[in-house]
């Protein structure tokens, strides 16, 4: 093999030596042994730098992408997985794509799967209904998938043991899961308490909140273990307690299941139509703060002068209205590859234990609040 003036080997000289070169490419397909042979290295050794397992030196692994690069060599996917008794896939349920959030997990959890030599069957399924979640938990088919990442709708029927399933099964956002499976989410409680406290350090005195489902309950929110609206909600009355303050109830938002932006609209222009003044609003979602900001507008309320507005999710969207909104970091950068992580993890067998993963969100400070 050719040498450079330092005495190493040419990048071009291992092309032009390899099975993967213009002259002999059209021959044959460049095997992992002639990576392994080209690189000085065993076909152990390659094998740990394509799966990315194995102990060896920064340079082996430098020498052997090298080649890899190369010779344009590819893993056989199909063959890798069929050896392994997988088939190379996962799936990801989620009730709809509409949402901006779910829509972007989707995204995030393909992206992380795909680093992760994995590819993703996305489905949705119909919320709270005969063909909802439970069902598809019953019928999941093993021959064409190794195991499922669940975001499970909050009007879905499920008990404990729809959880106790014969596959990989990780479940991520606000639903409980008994401990049944692993459940990775961000901490809906703190996250709710932040936006609470970072409104009240603005100068809030009054707090209106949008997307209440159901009969304000405080006694029953206290307790809430699981629902993106109830743990919220929970956050904000132990924040408001924590200070001396009380939540007014007339100052909720009913939403019931509806957290679009039309719904925040209505619930907004509700609040001021009963009169009851309020100078901070928490939309439990960023679609409904929208809604809240749109209605306010037109209502000639000044944002942020007269109410501050904060949301939660960061969707894309937020910053880029008239007046950015304030909002609740969403993690998704933290729960898609940790859910992705969590199912590999489960499908080599690695872990047996289900466990409850949750991080901290943080504000990010936007122009509708003060």
């Amino acid at each position: 093999m050719g040498k450079t003036e330092n005495g190493k080997t040419g990048k071009s000289e291992i092309a032009r030596n390899l099975p993967g070169s213009p002259t002999t490419a059209a021959r044959r397909r460049v095997t992992l042994r002639d990576v392994a042979t080209a690189a000085g290295v065993s076909l152990k050794t390659a094998s740990n730098v394509i799966n990315g397992t194995g102990r060896m030196t920064d340079a082996t692994r430098a020498k052997v992408e090298a080649v890899i690069e190369q010779t344009g060599y590819r893993v056989n996917v199909a063959a890798r997985n069929l050896n392994r008794d997988r088939t190379g896939f996962i799936t990801l349920a989620v009730p709809t794509l509409t949402a901006p959030y779910l829509s972007e997990l989707a995204n995030r959890v393909i992206d992380a799967a795909r680093q992760r030599g994995y590819l993703v069957y996305v489905t949705t399924y119909a919320e709270g209904s005969a063909t909802g979640a439970r069902e598809l938990l019953r019928n999941f088919n093993t021959t064409v998938s190794d195991g499922m990442i669940l975001s499970m709708s909050e009007v879905e029927d499920i008990n404990p043991e729809d959880l106790e399933v014969d596959f990989p099964l990780v479940v991520v956002g606000a639903r409980t899961t008994w401990g049944k499976a692993d459940h990775v989410t961000p901490n809906d409680v703190q996250a709710a308490a932040s936006a609470a406290g970072y409104m009240f350090d603005c100068g809030v005195k009054s707090l209106a909140v949008v997307g209440g489902r159901g009969a304000y309950d405080e006694a029953k929110l206290l307790g809430a273990v699981e629902g993106n609206a109830q743990l919220r909600l929970r956050g904000i009355i132990e924040e408001c307690r924590r200070r001396g303050m009380t939540l007014d109830a007339r100052l909720i938002g009913n939403v019931e299941q509806e957290w679009t932006i039309g719904a925040g609209a209505h619930a907004t222009q509700e609040l001021i139509d009963k009169g009851v003044p309020f100078d901070g609003v928490i939309g439990l979602n960023d679609q409904l703060a929208i809604g809240a900001l749109t209605v306010m507008r037109a209502n000639g309320i000044e944002i942020p002068r007269r109410v501050q507005v904060i949301g939660f999710d960061n969707i894309e969207e937020s910053q880029y209205l008239q007046i950015p909104l304030t909002t609740m970091d969403s993690r998704l950068e933290w729960t898609a590859p940790t859910a992705v992580e969590r199912i590999l993890g489960r499908i080599r067998g690695e872990i047996a234990k289900p466990e409850l993963l949750m991080t901290d969100c943080n504000v990010i400070v936007r122009d509708s609040t003060r």
